[in-house]
């Protein structure tokens, strides 16, 4: 079957993989916003009736592994149960960061950037890859101690990240005020993840792999122990292998097969402004607010750190776990009763299901939660704060995600206790930036290859096996 014309990914494709970029096309492109379910259908298919390794989930992890499995000459089919990045995976900040990352996680976020200068180049304008950095705003004297204590980190690994003066700040930012300093990584980057994501998986389908929306993957099929393939609302998939990268969804899949993954969502609050003078050519952040400059010539603008939960029976399974976290994030985490109808975690959300019943999955094709207007408009007021000589930013589109977290803020990546089964889930919205490195360490491990990285950090088992939960940066 011949793609829909006229979508977001036969533009992407068109615009990124032809390099046919005229201007007025350009704008439209990478003036959107997130990918939802009413967009027309880019991958239809057909679902084949065998694979070497079956992908369930089509953000951005799920993408790049299949990438880099299909040029390793393996046969992979990828179900995503709406669109391709039709979650998270279009709705960041779009940052590309190394910067205040995990230890664990860094290795791979330094390849990761590699792969996203290889991949900028056969992506074209579509991936919105500029090297523009990345900087957190300091506004005490105890933020800068902590950014002081990543810098050392960063220095084992050669980063050129360096700690920035009051001077150097407002000579750079003269109309900026309250920050006393900050940390920057001028290394970093931005990208545009509704146009890259989209485009990177015609790479991957270029590459044969067979892409199928509004397929969501039921359950697995077990034999013995072993396992056989994936049962998807349009047929069934024989596999020997298979990774769940869900994202949001992941954990609520896992619980069905009888595995737990002590995984909870976030709601993300995200606007994207009209044009402003090119005032910071890359993101910074401070505990306010984020910004990335956006190449429609406006900023993507988000809390700093602030997001909503909203409280269902997961929240209470995994109560002990998170107690950490939530001790530490109490203040930044506005509380929610009531997840709305078909999220994952609400309370009437399905927990069992059979391959022949229509899933919480197909229920909701995209989680497209409405955004916090509350937030929202003090970003406008806190922006115009620090800098009073632009004024009051103005929203043309605004939007928000569920981001996927597990406790300690990084995610599994591991082989599952069913043996073929993988899972890349938990990215606590660090995939974005992660997602190329990530792809390619689960593309070895399904291949049965050395991933080469230390991948203690994120086995399945941490939450099992009485392992002490060990608090990701709170940069």
């Amino acid at each position: 079957m011949k793609p829909q014309s006229g979508g977001r990914y036969e533009q992407a494709s068109r615009l990124s993989l032809l390099a046919l970029f005229r201007p007025k096309a350009r704008a439209m492109l990478v003036s959107g916003g997130p990918i939802r379910a009413s967009d027309p259908i880019g991958f239809p298919g057909p679902l084949p009736e065998a694979a070497d390794v079956v992908i369930i989930g089509g953000g951005i992890i799920g993408i790049a592994t299949a990438l880099y499995l299909a040029r390793a000459g393996v046969q992979v089919v990828l179900c995503e149960k709406g669109r391709v990045a039709g979650e998270q995976s279009s709705r960041n900040w779009g940052w590309i960061r190394q910067q205040g990352r995990d230890p664990g996680e860094l290795p791979i976020m330094i390849e990761s950037l590699r792969l996203w200068e290889g991949l900028a180049q056969e992506l074209g304008e579509a991936a919105g890859f500029e090297q523009t950095g990345v900087t957190y705003l300091a506004k005490t004297a105890e933020d800068l101690a902590g950014f002081e204590s990543w810098l050392t980190l960063a220095r084992q690994y050669g980063l050129d990240t360096r700690m920035v003066s009051r001077a150097e700040l407002e000579a750079t930012l003269p109309n900026a005020a309250g920050w006393i300093g900050a940390l920057s990584t001028p290394s970093d980057a931005r990208g545009e993840p509704w146009t890259a994501v989209p485009a990177m998986a015609r790479l991957a389908e270029q590459a044969g792999v067979v892409i199928v929306e509004d397929c969501a993957a039921r359950t697995l099929e077990l034999a013995g122990g072993s396992l056989q393939g994936v049962h998807t609302e349009q047929g069934f998939v024989r596999a020997g292998r298979v990774l769940l990268a869900g994202g949001a969804w992941s954990s609520l899949f896992a619980r069905n097969a009888g595995l737990s993954i002590p995984q909870l969502s976030v709601r993300a609050t995200v606007g994207a402004t009209m044009p402003i003078v090119d005032f910071w050519p890359g993101a910074a952040a401070d505990d306010r607010f984020a910004l990335r400059r956006r190449q429609d010539g406006g900023y993507t603008l988000a809390p700093g750190v602030a997001h909503d939960f909203w409280i269902g029976p997961d929240a209470f399974r995994h109560f002990k776990a998170y107690l950490p976290q939530l001790k530490r994030d109490f203040r930044r985490t506005g509380l929610r009763l009531l997840a709305p109808a078909h999220f994952p975690d609400a309370w009437t959300t399905r927990r069992r299901w059979s391959a022949s019943d229509v899933t919480p999955f197909e229920r909701m094709r995209v989680l497209d939660p409405a955004p916090n207007e509350r937030l929202l408009k003090k970003i406008q007021r806190d922006f115009a704060a620090s800098f009073p000589a632009l004024g009051t930013p103005h929203y043309h589109h605004v939007w928000a995600g569920m981001i996927d977290v597990m406790p300690d803020e990084v995610p599994v990546l591991d082989e599952s206790p069913i043996a073929g089964l993988f899972i890349a889930t938990g990215m606590s919205g660090h995939g974005f930036g992660i997602g190329p490195g990530v792809g390619r360490v689960m593309a070895d491990l399904l291949q049965g290859r050395d991933p080469e990285h230390d991948l203690t950090r994120f086995r399945y088992q941490r939450f099992h096996d009485g392992s002490p939960l060990v608090l990701g940066p709170s940069l």
